[in-house]
């Protein structure tokens, strides 16, 4: 995930003014105000706004359901009330969390024929799409900029014509929602603290219990990672199966369901699945917070074929976001923020920092049948969000780690005092010792916090040279991004302009049989938050200089994965 304006007190540039947000509020819009002149330039609509409530549904139910609904409305209007009288942490208030170009943004049917600003380079003929958090709601309560609605935003690059879309991946959850007219669905990191969580799990459940929503169908909101697999575009968030996204043909985005790989897959996915560059599988994890197994693995072949599963013996559910493979092995991290769903009781956040538990990383073979010779080996003071490679080194029996490591570890999730640092960082799994040694790769002077990005995926698994990460500077908006040379420390920064800011760059290869590693194009969104335009910058990754920028039709919020499609892959697409 790309930076969330979690850890921050500051506004960013643009800020929406709303109201404490009601329960049944009327108003579905906030002003947006320039910082300078106080200047109302444009009234941001609430995406519901389009979505009229939906009373088809309320006809169908029986006297009890009625009943049920009318007081379990009432419980929910008593809790807001109990809720408002206490102030929210900036992880959980939606004044920080999706203020300035964080906000949302309706969806965009698709536009034809965009100005281009230079030349795109020819060998980009395909599908660039990126994932964000897009609430269809103004919140009523707390809300962390994790929790918004997926929305894919995508942009179509066609024997010389550029198109762009945006549109709202239809889960189960959103569906639900956007009939009732109104959010129902615990959010998993904004609402469920203390025992209002606790209120607001057993509120959600007894509709449920009553029929009046269906937890059974899914309740993510598959707003984080993209891949592109056995020609099916799959949106995800952790804790959910993967929606399927279709491309169509005029460049629009439609969401086809959620998919469970032709009823192989019974489990959640997490957003990060790793497709290996030689073999063509696909290897995932799948986590639980709940009941044990709280880890499996498993993988599909190329083809879309299931292993069955591994399970992976830990003593506690983890917070589990990223993961890495190598040629032979998956490398699991088992690090310090985990989930203890009691502290909800005590009042707290089910999501903390264990400051007695020590980091460990398990290296298995890709293949394992069983998790019984997963080698555990431990790394002190580390959390790393976000894996970017891992390879092998057979000399030294060890394999590298590629990852920033980030502190306060829950710095994201629950507010604290201490500036966050996300530093890119090289870990070593010695496979003969059972030791690990860890180093910064960049030396003291230049560190700079580096998070969301990616190394040549032609290469992933294997050592790598370079890698292209978000520089999330001023934390936590991301001004550029570094290209990092991962042997040397040598960082070479992209800015994307004077109070121009992006997100996660994405490497596209320009040749998938070329030589040099660094032969190829960055492409990412960018908002002008002077002007309030967004725009596709398309950078040469060899020199670090801008080819063409691409005008997009209408904002792009900051968001968080995506992936690049190519027109060959598209002509495939199920």
């Amino acid at each position: 995930m790309a930076a969330s304006p979690a850890a921050t007190t500051t506004s960013t540039w643009i800020k929406p003014q709303f109201q404490q947000p009601s329960l049944n509020s009327s108003s579905n819009s906030i002003s947006i105000k320039k910082p300078n002149n106080n200047i109302t330039c444009s009234v941001l609509h609430y995406p519901c706004k389009k979505y009229p409530k939906d009373n088809s549904n309320a006809q169908h139910l029986n006297l009890l359901q009625k009943a049920a609904a009318l007081a379990l409305d009432s419980v929910e209007k008593a809790l807001v009330s109990q809720e408002r009288q206490h102030p929210l942490p900036k992880t959980a208030d939606p004044r920080v969390q999706i203020s300035g170009n964080f906000a949302p943004v309706p969806e965009k049917q698709v536009c034809q024929q965009l100005p281009v600003t230079g030349k795109v380079p020819e060998c980009i003929q395909g599908f660039y799409v990126r994932n964000g958090a897009n609430p269809l709601h103004e919140p009523v309560a707390g809300h962390h900029f994790f929790d918004g609605d997926g929305m894919v935003h995508g942009v179509g690059f066609q024997k010389g014509s550029v198109s762009y879309a945006c549109r709202f991946t239809e889960t189960n959850r959103f569906v639900q929602e956007r009939k009732l007219g109104r959010p129902v669905f615990p959010k998993a990191i904004g609402e469920l603290h203390g025992h209002f969580g606790i209120a607001r799990l057993l509120l959600f459940y007894s509709r449920g219990l009553f029929g009046l929503v269906d937890p059974n169908h899914g309740t993510g909101v598959a707003n984080a990672g993209l891949v592109y697999f056995n020609n099916r575009l799959l949106a995800m968030s952790e804790d959910d199966l993967p929606y399927h996204v279709r491309i169509t043909p005029s460049g629009d985005l439609q969401t086809v369901g959620r998919y469970d790989f032709d009823s192989q897959l019974d489990s959640t996915m997490i957003a990060h699945p790793k497709i290996d560059p030689v073999s063509g599988e696909l290897f995932a994890l799948s986590y639980d917070v709940i009941k044990k197994p709280y880890l499996k693995y498993f993988r599909f072949s190329p083809d879309g074929n299931k292993s069955p599963n591994i399970e992976i013996p830990l003593d506690q559910p983890t917070m589990m976001h990223d993961f890495a493979i190598t040629e032979n092995f998956v490398v699991v991290p088992d690090q310090q923020v985990v989930f203890k769903l009691p502290e909800m009781i005590r009042g707290g956040s089910p999501v903390i920092y264990d400051k007695n538990k020590i980091s460990r990383f398990g290296v298995l073979d890709k293949n394992a049948s069983d998790a019984s010779k997963i080698k555990w080996i431990e790394v002190e003071d580390c959390f790393c969000f976000h894996l970017w490679n891992a390879w092998e080194e057979l000399e030294t029996d060890e394999v590298v780690v590629i990852g920033s490591c980030m502190t306060p570890p829950d710095s994201i999730f629950n507010e604290c005092d201490e500036s966050l640092e996300s530093v890119l960082s090289e870990i070593r799994l010695n496979l003969k010792t059972g030791k690990s040694t860890s180093r910064p790769i960049i030396c003291e002077p230049e560190q700079v916090n580096l998070e969301a990005g990616m190394v040549n995926r032609n290469m992933l698994g294997r050592k790598t040279q370079f890698a292209y990460l978000a520089l999330a500077e001023p934390w936590p908006k991301v001004s550029g991004f570094a290209k990092v040379d991962l042997s040397t420390g040598e960082v070479n920064k992209y800015i994307y302009g004077e109070q121009k800011y992006g997100g996660e760059p994405l490497f596209l290869p320009r040749d998938t049989n070329s030589e040099k590693e660094d032969d190829g194009y960055i492409l990412a969104f960018v908002h002008d938050e002077k002007d309030w335009k967004s725009e596709l910058q398309i950078v040469n990754a060899m020199t670090l200089e801008l080819e063409a920028t691409v005008h997009l039709p209408s904002r792009v919020p900051y968001g968080f994965h995506g992936t690049f499609i190519s027109a060959k892959d598209l002509e495939k697409q199920a």
